[in-house]
This record gives structure tokens, sequence and C-alpha cells, in this order.
């Protein structure tokens, strides 16, 4: 049952998020706790148990992913992929582990915040996190000739550190890990906050946010749920707090503050939003190859700098795969049917932010993304459907299924027609399933009066409050933003500390 008066309860630090960002802070400031400072994470998200982490493509999406793994943009055209649950979307993220290219830094041009400090506190991640290179025994054949055709095209994969520990290959990175190998924040960081006496709450919903106080919603366990019921009751309480950290990820934490009517009217709340537009692109050969077993994304082709695109390796399960294809009938069916034999390739558009791109609520005060697909994003996804295309066939591939092409199965016959098959006018929103996992921006950093926050993340205005997720990003990171979100939210912990002691 819900509390109908609501609880009045007080810390000294509430942290909102227990992602990347919310459970770095967490751990970091934990010893502060030993000198009598009280600090609260607060988790929207259910704490599962290991048994619990089944591996099951629909049960998992709807127990570790908002919206089941189906949030859409407000135009229904791109699906916004995010965690929900303790360890935010590092639960449900392959391990990928870069640092910020020097060049992105130096483009965000945010005032005390430099590229070098952004790879000393990132390589500290990677040494806590494990972060290394796999064994080729857990490198299987989709990853294999992925390498093959880059190297057949004349261009150079690179293999992704990754922060795994134990890895048996279950290729199940996206629904969890059933293995317990992924050294996510929900592995490291948090036990660590814990074993400090900071205490974390599932299951509570941030509503919004007031001067010095939150207002949260903690919600029951309902029957067949996954996950253990919250350690607080079902109820509204109304946490105090000498300091905020919001830590939602980009989506949540600008949706927060935008529900805050102390905080709405904050200048750039929810603007320079970034995404990394992805589409799945499969190809056909002759014989079974192994996709389903060892790590799914072990390498990828960096063409962001010149072109504005990523390839990555990839597994998708037979739903997301079966969603991502175009076509009906027999031309979608032809394409499933072939599933063991399929190799995949995620493309990954490095966009821009844009004045049109943006986080706002609706009445209810639910999130609503607003992306629109610029002719500089199309572009990009284009090119790199041809290369990806090149690489298939490459590979040794008898068919591309292509969706930005006419037709969308590309025989090996016509290879030699990519350019001419492949092109921008069939790049349409809606048509072509695009999903994005990245998400970035929404309270960026920089300086005051043209940002959110400072490079501490700050919130201008208002030193009790800070934000520390990839919502602070000014514009895209390029690479997988994990240990960017990390490093900055090392440099939020670090300024508590000091602004604490003064």
């Amino acid at each position: 049952m819900t509390r109908p008066d609501g609880e009045t309860r007080e810390y000294d630090i509430v942290i909102i998020g227990s992602g990347a960002g919310g459970g770095t802070v967490a751990q970091e400031l934990a010893p502060m706790v030993a000198q009598g400072v009280r600090i609260l994470v607060l988790e929207q998200g259910a704490r599962l148990e290991e048994h619990e982490f089944t591996g099951r493509e629909l049960e998992m999406s709807s127990a570790l992913y908002e919206d089941a793994g189906g949030f859409l943009t407000a135009d229904g055209t791109m699906t916004l992929a995010f965690g929900r649950a303790y360890g935010g979307s590092t639960v449900v993220y392959t391990g990928t582990s870069l640092i910020a290219p020097d060049r992105v830094i130096r483009s965000w041009c945010v005032p005390g915040l430099d590229f070098s400090d952004v790879e000393r506190r990132s390589q500290k991640f990677m040494a806590q996190n494990d972060v290394h290179y796999l064994p080729r025994v857990l490198l299987n054949d989709n990853n294999k000739l992925f390498v093959t055709g880059c190297a057949r095209v004349g261009a150079k994969a690179e293999q992704f550190p990754l922060n795994l520990r134990g890895c048996k290959g279950s290729s199940l990175c996206n629904m969890g890990c059933p293995n317990a190998a992924k050294m996510g924040t929900h592995r490291v960081q948090l036990p660590a906050a814990e074993r400090g006496d900071v205490e974390v709450v599932t299951r509570a919903e941030a509503l919004r946010i007031e001067n010095h106080a939150v207002v949260a919603r903690v919600h029951e366990r309902r029957p067949g749920e996954k996950g253990l019921p919250s350690s607080w009751a079902p109820g509204d309480y109304r946490i105090t707090a000498r300091m905020v950290v919001a830590a939602g990820g980009s989506i949540g934490t600008s949706a927060l503050l935008l529900r805050s009517p102390a905080l709405a009217a904050l200048r750039g709340v929810g603007e320079r939003f970034t995404c990394h537009p992805a589409h799945i692109l499969v190809a056909e050969h002759e014989r079974e190859i192994t996709n389903d077993v060892g790590h799914p994304k072990s390498y990828y082709l960096d063409r962001a700098e010149h072109e504005g695109y990523v390839l990555e390796t990839c597994m998708y399960f037979p739903f997301v795969t079966a969603k991502n294809l175009t076509g009906f009938g027999v031309e979608h069916s032809t394409f499933m049917r072939a599933f063991p034999r399929l190799q995949m390739i995620l493309v990954l558009a490095c966009d821009k932010a844009v004045p049109g791109n943006r986080i706002t609520v609706d009445a209810a005060g639910k999130a609503v993304v607003h992306y629109t697909f610029t002719p500089a994003v199309i572009r990009s996804m284009v090119s790199a459907t041809r290369m990806s295309a090149r690489i298939f066939f490459a590979a040794g591939a008898r068919r591309v299924h292509a969706p930005s092409a006419d037709p969308t199965l590309i025989e090996r016959e016509q290879a030699y027609r990519l350019d001419d098959l492949i092109v921008e006018r069939h790049f349409l929103p809606g048509r072509i399933s695009v999903s994005a996992a990245h998400l970035m921006g929404g309270c960026a950093m920089g300086q005051e009066g043209a940002s959110v926050t400072d490079s501490r993340g700050r919130v201008h205005g208002m030193p009790w409050l800070r934000v520390a997720d990839s919502s602070l990003f000014p514009d895209s990171v390029e690479v997988n933003p994990y240990l960017t979100v990390m490093a900055l939210a090392d440099r939020v912990a670090e300024g508590i500390r000091d602004d604490w002691r003064a």
C-alpha cells in the first residue's frame, strides 16, 4: 500500500541513479560516511538476484530496460534503450571501455576541463573494473569475419577493451550477463559504496527536486516481478539533503529537472541531446557461423572523425533482429530462417547537438525526446551501410540486407553497384528501424549563462545541486560513453568532497 501522507527522512547527500554516474559518485563519497555524513542512493529499478539473470530476451528486457527497451522518440522513428535497474545501464551494456578522444574533449570548450584529466580518471576506472582485451578463444565467427572483411577492403578493425572478469562467452551481455562476468557499477562501485555504509534504496522513483530535498515514490514489488522488494515501505517520501546529485542518465536527469518547478526554468535543461543513431545490418553466409557464443562486441572500425560513423560487431537476438529487418512475408522470413548463418554489424552515426533535438516532459511529467535526423547523420548512415556491405561481401557473404537500399536484399552479383543501390533517398525515418543506446546531453557543462552546469557538475546558481551522468556532455563523445561518464562523475565527487571541507 502507498502511504498517503508522505514521510520525511533526512540525509546529507542524496544521489539519484545508480549507473556509471551515480554508482561512481557513491563509491567515491563512501569514505565520508565514517565522518558522520549520511549518504543515500535512490534507484528507480530493482535489484535482481543472480539466479534471476536468465538471459531470456523478453523477460530480461522487461526487467532491466525502461519501457522494456521500447522507449520511442516523439515521432516514433527511433527506439532509445537505457537501463532501469540497480547499476543502471551498466547492467545491460556490452562492457566496451574506450577513452574519449582528445579532439572531442577539446571541441567541447568547457572551462576547467581538459583531456589529460579525463584520460587519467578513465584509466583509474579501467584498472578498477578490470578492463582488458579478450583472448582469441572468446572471439566468435562473427567477429573474425568482420576483421577479415575489413582487412580485405583495406580497413583496420580494432579490438575493444572490455571490463569483464571470468567471461564465459554466453553472448548475453545486453540481457544482464547470467555469468556475473560484466564489471558494471552493480558489481564494482555500488557494492564498494554499500560496504562503506552508503544506503541504496531500489524501486525508488524520484518525482521532483525541491530546495535541498527530493520527493520520491517507492513502488511495491508486483507479483511475478523480478528483483528484490525495496528496503523502504511503498509510499511517498520527502528526503531532505544538504546536497543532491542527479545521475539518472541523459533522459532521466533532464526530465527530473524539468518536472521540478524550481528548476524547470534553468537555461539549457533538456537541450543538446545526442545519441549515436544506430541500426543493425545483416548478411547471409553459405555456412553457419557462431555468433551466439563468445563475446558479441569485440571489434570496431572507427570512421568518426572524417566520415561520422563507427562500425561495431554485434549479436542481436531473434526478436530484435526481426524488428530491424525491413520487408514483409517471404522477403522478411528468408533472412529470419537464415538466422544461424547471419553475420551482423552495428552501424552508429556520430551525430551533433542541434537546437531541435531535445528532451521535454509531457503533462504527466514523462520524458519526451524530440529527435530529427539531420542530413549529416543520414549521409553518415548511408556511407556506413555501404562500407558494411563491402565488408560483408569481402568476408564471403552471399547476400546483404541493407535497409537504405532498393532493393533491400543485395546479392553478391550486385556488389559492384553498392553506391547506386544504397543512397540517401532510401533512408526514410519510420521505414528503417533505428535505435540508440548512447544517450547524451540535456544538462550540458560549460560557461555560466550558456550551459546548465560547470565542469564539476555544479548547477549554475544552485551550489547544493550537482549533475553526474551523460547529460553533462555538451555534444556527442563519438565513442561508447561509459568511461567518460565515470571520469566526469569522479570529478563531481571530488568537487563535492572539496566543497564539503570548505
